[in-house]
C-alpha cells in the first residue's frame, strides 16, 4: 500500500499542477473574451478541485506514516532538526493543506456565482492565488530549505 501511495503521490503532483494551470488559463482567457461558462470550464473547476483533493488525502498519508516524517519528528525530540526536516514537517504540509483549501473554497464560490463573468473571475483569483502557494511550498532542486529532483527515481 504504501509503495502505491507513493507512486501516486508522485505521478498526481504533475497532474495537479497541469489541472489547475489548465483552469486557470480557462478561467482567464473566458474572463478577458467576456464567454459564457460552458460545461467544459465547470468540469475544469471540478477536476482541479477533485485532483487536488486526491493528493492532499495521498500526502496525509505520506506525511503519517512515512519512514522520513518519523525520522523527523524523533529529531524534535531531540532538538536535531535540520532546515529540510523544518521544511516537511511545517511548511510543506502547512502550505500544501492552505493551497487545497484555497482550490477548494475557490471551486465552491464559482460553482454558485450566478453571472458566468464572476464565476471566471473567481476561478481565476482563488485558483491563482493558491498556485503561487503551491509553487513556494514545492521542494525545488534549487531550493534553499529542502532538496529535491524534479522526478525522482523509484
Amino acid at each position: 500500500m504504501y509503495s502505491f501511495v507513493i507512486l501516486f503521490h508522485s505521478c498526481f503532483r504533475w497532474l495537479v499542477l497541469v489541472s489547475l494551470v489548465y483552469a486557470i488559463v480557462r478561467a482567464a482567457w473566458g474572463y478577458a473574451k467576456q464567454q459564457p461558462f460552458s460545461p467544459r470550464d465547470n468540469a475544469a473547476r471540478h477536476w482541479t478541485a477533485t485532483i487536488a483533493h486526491l493528493q492532499l488525502m495521498a500526502g496525509f498519508y505520506l506525511y503519517f506514516t512515512s519512514p522520513f516524517m518519523k525520522a523527523q519528528f524523533a529529531a524534535w525530540k531531540h532538538a536535531q532538526v535540520q532546515a529540510d526536516g523544518i521544511f516537511f514537517t511545517i511548511v510543506h504540509i502547512g502550505a500544501m493543506f492552505c493551497a487545497v483549501v484555497l482550490i477548494t473554497v475557490g471551486s465552491a464560490l464559482a460553482k454558485r456565482r450566478t453571472n458566468d463573468i464572476e464565476k471566471f473571475r473567481t476561478m481565476l483569483v482563488w485558483f491563482s492565488v493558491a498556485l503561487v502557494v503551491i509553487l513556494l511550498a514545492i521542494p525545488w532542486p534549487f531550493s534553499p530549505w529542502a532538496h529535491r529532483p524534479f522526478i525522482r527515481p523509484f
